[in-house]
């Protein structure tokens, strides 16, 4: 089973801003959490506004805590809002039901934390992780 560690998380970090910068989007914030939703690494590109990790960690935290991408969790908030509001103001960890995070999974499937990015679009927030993650070598959800 791989470890989700700091060096995986910086070179996933890495990877993402720069997919971020290749394609020409915003600046960003992005996220790692553990498999607790306790963050590994984190890093705001220069220029980002101020709660882009904020909102990259609550994506995130939301993912990991719920076991789905928060692409999935997204939609659900929709069909539930009252259940979503509830849970987020119950956390004790931030939590975003909004697109921009994804699982992170070792070679097995098994899931070991979550990659959160904020400053794009949602879809260009789960582009830049994924792009990240594959960077890292992991999987994802």
């Amino acid at each position: 089973m791989t470890t989700l560690n700091l060096a995986l998380a910086r070179t996933l970090i890495d990877a993402a801003l720069a997919s971020a910068h290749a394609k020409g989007f915003k600046p960003m914030g992005v996220v790692v959490v553990d498999a607790a939703a306790q963050v590994v690494a984190s890093a705001r590109d220069d220029g980002a506004t101020a709660l882009r990790l904020d909102i990259a960690l609550g994506k995130a935290a939301a993912a990991v805590g719920m076991g789905v991408n928060s692409r999935v969790l997204a939609q659900r908030a929709k069909d539930v809002p009252a259940f979503f509001n509830t849970l987020a103001q119950a956390s004790l960890q931030k939590f975003i039901p909004q697109t921009g995070a994804v699982l992170i999974t070792d070679a097995g499937g098994r899931v070991i934390g979550a990659a959160g990015a904020s400053g794009g679009t949602g879809d260009e927030d789960e582009e830049i992780v994924i792009a990240g993650i594959a960077a890292a070598g992991l999987g994802h959800a």
